[in-house]
């Protein structure tokens, strides 16, 4: 159930950024939701191995060499999935920092086992 809430908030977060960021487009809702999925398998198998392969480049950049892997992540999935579109580099960076925090506040509602969670004082779930 968690990774199926995730890729419906990536596929979100990927609108978004497709509505905000010039150089990104989305064909349809299932290329969204296709393009979901496969950036979740993305940051799960190749970024992990990214950020290791590339850990001396990240703390000499004090971490902001992070973005360009989110956009390196951005890029592979445009070229995976079909309807998605990025036109170039920065289009990828910039989009990957507007997934990212589109992503942060969508899933501050949305614990890790997939519930999602309502402040009230206390946490409750659902």
């Amino acid at each position: 159930m968690g990774f199926v809430l995730r890729a419906l908030v990536n596929a979100a977060t990927i609108v978004v950024a497709s509505a905000i960021v010039p150089g990104i487009g989305v064909d349809s809702a299932a290329a969204a939701l296709l393009a979901g999925v496969v950036l979740g398998l993305i940051n799960a198998l190749v970024r992990p191995i990214l950020v290791v392969l590339t850990l001396p480049l990240t703390l000499v950049t004090l971490g902001l060499f992070l973005l360009v892997l989110n956009g390196i992540c951005l890029a592979l999935t445009a070229w995976l999935v079909p309807g998605l579109h990025v036109a170039g580099f920065g289009a990828a960076v910039l989009g990957a920092l507007v997934i990212s925090l589109v992503s942060w506040l969508l899933t501050a509602f949305v614990s890790d086992r997939g519930h999602i969670e309502r402040y009230q004082g206390r946490i409750e779930r659902y």
